[in-house]
């Protein structure tokens, strides 16, 4: 009896310590489910590895036409008749960059500036994802000229213009706004698969791409209604248009897709090595550009699909084409890099 009572006294710290380390190995493996919830579904875990074709070269190597240093985090772009503007999230602004004479000029206080930025109809349209709305302000004084009540769909999208209407994704569920500049309202809100954050308008209609699906959806602004879906890379998201075509940046795989605009054909898939979160492209000079953190400048001949050249270095992350140049922001950095294109 002796005996007994020594080994259930022996077994009850035992059991206590093994119940003990189970009940940490199910908060353990509770907390990494919780933390892998919580990671969007569309952010892609792949990393830029750069092309494999194409010439390379080091930014440090790179002297750019004028540097604006306007601080903070400056991101997305707008091209107008005679400026460039540029988003400073951390600062909530947009600053204007004078193309005549490579000076600052107005700053217009946005909460949050993000998700694009686009001129049109004499006005710069601003979502801001602090105040969750959408602001305008005139390019040529840079007042505030209306808050518009509807929020971007999420931080990394677009916003377009055309059709006598703007247009921007609105909910993540797959919703794109259709906005009257004359009234200032939505007119239309047009149902599209869901992760579609960034519109453009190019020959009559708008396009949009889904990350969430890897589509690229079609939309006719004469009756508000989707009328095709073209299947691209892995996670698209940026898109740009040029050449009688719609590019698509892919997050997922890194690869740029060409879809030719009139007939909705995927023409090429252009292995960049661009795969992670972020970038931006752009067109212009015959040439598609694209940009990412680590490869700041991707140059693509439209005519053949090939990379004519790669930067690898600091800077990067957002990019236009306007005025004669190229212009690339250093989103670390805090600057703006205005570059000829015979540089590239």
């Amino acid at each position: 009896m002796y005996t007994d009572k020594v080994s259930r006294g022996l077994c009850r710290p035992l059991i206590t310590l093994i119940t003990l380390i189970t009940l940490i190995i199910l908060g353990l493996v509770a907390t990494i489910a919780l933390l892998e919830a919580q990671q969007p579904s569309n952010v892609p875990a792949v990393k830029a590895t750069g092309a494999q074709s194409g010439v390379r070269r080091e930014m440090a190597e790179l002297k750019p036409d004028a540097t604006f240093d306007v601080g903070g985090d400056p991101d997305w772009m707008a091209v107008s008749k005679d400026a460039v503007w540029v988003t400073i999230s951390s600062k909530n602004e947009v600053r204007q960059l004078r193309a005549s004479d490579n000076t600052v000029g107005f700053t217009i206080k946005v909460k949050e500036p993000c998700s694009g930025l686009v001129a049109a109809y004499g006005s710069l349209w601003i979502p801001s994802c602090g105040s969750h709305n959408l602001v305008r302000a005139s390019l040529t004084t840079g007042k505030i000229q209306k808050t518009i009540a509807i929020a971007p769909a999420d931080s990394e999208g677009g916003i377009t213009a055309g059709a006598d209407s703007i247009w921007m994704a609105s909910s993540s569920a797959g919703q794109v706004a259709r906005i009257d500049p004359r009234t200032n309202k939505a007119v239309a809100t047009i149902a599209v698969p869901s992760g579609s954050f960034c519109p453009i308008f190019f020959k009559g209609y708008v396009w949009i791409t889904s990350t969430e699906h890897s589509v690229l959806t079609k939309i006719n602004p004469k009756t508000n209604r989707v009328i095709a879906r073209v299947a691209v890379g892995k996670d698209p998201r940026f898109l740009t248009a040029g050449a009688g075509s719609i590019w698509t940046l892919n997050q997922g795989d890194g690869t740029v897709t060409r879809v030719e605009a009139k007939t909705g054909r995927r023409v090429a898939d252009i292995p960049a090595g661009l795969a992670g979160k972020g970038g931006e492209i752009a067109f212009g000079f015959d040439s598609v550009w694209a940009t990412l953190e680590e490869f700041p400048i991707t140059r693509i001949d439209a005519a053949s699909n090939d990379i004519v050249s790669q930067w690898r270095g600091a800077g990067g992350d957002s990019i236009r084409a306007g005025h004669g140049t190229i212009w690339l922001t250093d989103l670390r950095g805090g600057k703006v890099w205005r570059i000829a294109p015979g540089k590239l």
